[in-house]
């Protein structure tokens, strides 16, 4: 073929990159160190947000406690000299009322975050919670058994049965419901984690037509009693009753802490997590008991508060990534936080009635749930 006529074009000299500078290198080491900044920094945020939930709690009401007093008032009762002059009335509502609600809101916040960020890790999935076992509705199936047909004991049972039974009932009916998943997930000595999430959603399923039916049966009374306890409240806790469900719900969470290095190498996978020489089984059954011990205590003893354990966790994850080593003690916090200062919107909204705190936790949980799933969508992720 002939080229005359054809314009031959200088060939162009291969050109160089452009040297990288060490700036656009990945460094590991700088890598880690950002993290554990980010970290860092988050968790005394998280930690400061506490401190003010705390004396928020403890100060808005009826009776208006200023920071100084409550701090002067919990020192004078631990022996030290008071700081400022209060008034007994503020001791009184500081001691018997305030300071065991603020605990209980800040055991049973820190209970369903933990619980809901373990369970996220098991499952693998942000949009876990501790519900999913069943352990929510199972509790509140039972609950509602009382109340409703503790209207008809006699002997005077019924007053009894209110004050005992119902938080009993509770917390036997979440762990009686978290055994029948795990026993209908677990064959050949492994449990299959999407068996148990199938299975968890048809309980919940039955429960919840069950508790429909018994709201229809139930009378005036009964029905009051039920919806503010299926909506949940922090409000009646004594000491006492403080006393014995604390350590239900603080141990689990602490216990659930030290899973952190097994949930890290169960985000990749169950099969990498055994090669990496973690016991994948013993994870999965710690997991569940714990989780269904934290959320049974607390629901037993403030009803049915939702979206706890799904926001939270994932408020964190966001901020300081998957690592559960930070993840599920800064959820403990952030859960402690946000629970104490729904309390607060719920007993200073519609002064004097008190809101039911689930329904505070559902406005926010659900938009935010909503939220997320738009998000997976856009990045492609469903």
């Amino acid at each position: 073929m002939s080229t005359i006529g054809t314009p031959v074009l200088p060939r162009s000299a291969p050109t160089k990159s452009p040297a990288e500078s060490p700036a656009d290198r990945f460094d590991p080491a700088r890598a880690m160190a950002q993290h554990a900044d980010r970290s860092r920094i988050a968790l005394t945020a998280i930690g400061a947000l506490l401190v003010l939930s705390v004396l928020l709690s403890l100060g808005v009401g009826a009776v208006a406690i200023p920071p100084a007093d409550a701090l002067s008032i919990l020192a004078s009762r631990l022996g030290l000299p008071a700081l400022t002059d209060h008034t007994s009335v503020q001791e009184t509502v500081l001691v018997a009322l305030r300071s065991p609600r603020t605990l209980l809101a800040m055991l049973v916040g820190a209970a369903l975050a933990v619980s809901g960020a373990a369970m996220q890790g098991l499952f693998r999935n942000p949009l876990a919670d501790p519900g999913l076992i069943g352990v929510s509705t199972g509790a509140g199936l039972a609950a509602a058994l009382v109340i409703v047909l503790g209207g008809v004991l006699p002997f005077g049972l019924a007053a009894i049965a209110q004050d005992v039974a119902v938080p009993l009932a509770a917390f036997a009916g979440g762990l009686a419901t978290t055994w029948i998943v795990y026993r209908i997930a677990s064959r050949g000595g492994r449990t299959e984690v999407a068996t148990m999430l199938l299975a968890g959603i048809a309980l919940n399923a039955v429960a919840g037509a069950a508790i429909g039916l018994l709201i229809f049966l139930s009378d005036d009374q009964a029905l009051r009693d039920l919806n503010f306890w299926l909506l949940g409240s922090l409000g009646g806790v004594t000491w006492d009753r403080l006393a014995l469900a604390a350590p239900l719900m603080l141990i689990p969470a602490l216990a659930a802490v030290r899973l952190a290095r097994p949930l890290n190498a169960l985000l990749f996978g169950e099969r990498e997590a055994a090669h990496l020489g973690f016991d994948v089984e013993r994870t999965k059954n710690w997991v569940v008991v714990l989780a269904a011990l934290a959320v049974g205590a607390s629901v037993a003893l403030t009803g049915v508060i939702g979206f706890v354990g799904l926001v939270v966790p994932h408020l964190v994850r966001l901020a300081i990534g998957p690592d559960h080593r930070v993840l599920l003690p800064a959820a403990a916090l952030l859960g402690a936080s946000l629970l104490l200062i729904a309390d607060v919107l719920a007993r200073t909204l519609v002064l004097p009635a008190e809101l039911p705190i689930g329904i505070l936790t559902s406005c926010v949980g659900g938009p935010f749930f909503l939220w997320l799933l738009m998000r997976r969508r856009g990045l492609g992720l469903w």
